[in-house]
């Protein structure tokens, strides 16, 4: 039996796309007819379509599709969220963990909504500062809880392959709302996501 992959793409999307990266690999200077470069901008262009997927998902309509009533009012924390995305400035990846908390107010959703909601704005050009906004805005607006935690870990392809060529450097980013601005709350947080309780 043949191997094939079932993946579905805009095909005008992945068309225009992947003249565009024909042009590129020209205007760099190499020769996108010789076969190991054939294929590259049809698989540029799904790639980039793969990598941008965030823009047609709907974080709210995720975490409202597992919303349940509960009367509790502890923090649920899901932290070391792999997070993939792409600097907005130069098209680089960056990458590296989300930990995101929240305080009940009648109101929870799945655990993998979580996850999954960051992965609709980590799936877009990015920068990791808007990134950690939009995941505590979603949460908050959908679930209206007592209190939202989003903090980013990342490094950035931009600073470690060109630029300052800083190999070790991660970039940490920050949000809290509600609850998690008192210094109490926000210590638990900080406390639980720096433990390695597993």
């Amino acid at each position: 039996m043949a191997y094939s992959k079932n993946e579905h793409y805009d095909e005008r999307v992945t068309g225009a796309l992947k003249k565009h990266y024909k042009n590129a690999i020209e205007l760099l200077g190499d020769n996108p007819r010789r076969e190991g470069l054939l294929k590259t901008p049809e698989r540029m262009a799904k790639a980039m379509q793969f990598f941008t997927q965030g823009y047609n998902l709907d974080a709210h309509e995720i975490l409202n599709s597992a919303k349940f009533h509960e009367d509790i009012s502890e923090m649920i924390l899901v932290k070391d969220i792999e997070i993939y995305s792409l600097c907005e400035h130069h098209l680089l990846p960056f990458f590296g963990k989300a930990h995101v908390a929240y305080i009940p107010n009648g109101w929870i959703t799945g655990l993998s909504k979580i996850a999954r909601a960051v992965d609709v704005f980590a799936r877009r050009l990015q920068v990791q500062e808007r990134l950690t906004t939009e995941i505590l805005q979603a949460i908050q607006q959908t679930l209206n809880p007592l209190g939202v935690a989003v903090v980013i870990e990342a490094s950035h392809l931009c600073m470690m392959m060109r630029g300052v060529q800083k190999q070790n450097s991660v970039t940490t980013t920050s949000a809290f709302f509600g609850e998690f601005q008192k210094n109490e709350t926000r210590s638990e947080f900080v406390k639980l996501i720096s433990a390695n309780l597993h």
